[in-house]
């Protein structure tokens, strides 16, 4: 928007008779910019210099799909059929998409997708199905610091042959 809003600037000096050179001074841009401004400005008027979106191709899934997938994937990689291994990759990502939309896409694609939905990469968690909670927060609790402490002995040493320590 802020890109939109020089360039629409730009119009207003060119109207005013200024030079691509000194727009690209004023507004502190490049005067390579300048000029391709001032010649769509005079082909197609301030609606040529509107703002025509992101650059690159459009998106290969929907809002509307990536929904369904963010829906899908909360499921668990168990209810799309990976019971060995509780977790998901894009290679699976990947199978899913091509198995709920009929597309076939790549890594990339899938990444770009879990970006879109929020997701970060991170290393999952592994856990055991039996862990047991309440068990392990006591042991934390009453255990842990009877472990943690330090033993028992004499004054702190050193196996430096030099430290004063050992003469």
């Amino acid at each position: 928007m802020r890109r939109e809003q020089v360039r629409r600037r730009a119009a207003v000096l060119f109207a005013q008779g200024r030079s691509a050179v000194e727009v690209a001074g004023l507004l502190e841009v490049s005067t390579k910019s300048a000029y391709q401004w001032r010649r769509a400005w005079a082909a197609g008027g301030v609606e040529a210099l509107a703002s025509r979106g992101p650059a690159g191709p459009d998106p290969k899934l929907s809002d509307a799909q990536l929904a369904r997938l963010k829906t899908r994937l909360e499921l668990g990689p168990a209810a799309a059929g990976y019971r060995e291994d509780q977790r998901w990759t894009l290679a699976r990502i990947v199978a899913l998409i091509a198995t709920m939309f009929h597309v076939r896409v790549g890594i990339t694609t899938a990444w770009e997708a879990m970006r879109r939905l929020g997701y970060s990469p991170q290393l999952p968690i592994h856990r055991a199905i039996e862990r047991d909670e309440p068990a392990i927060a006591h042991w934390r609790r009453y255990q842990w610091p009877a472990v943690e402490e330090s033993p028992p002995g004499g004054p702190p040493g050193s196996v430096s042959p030099t430290s004063a320590a050992r003469r």
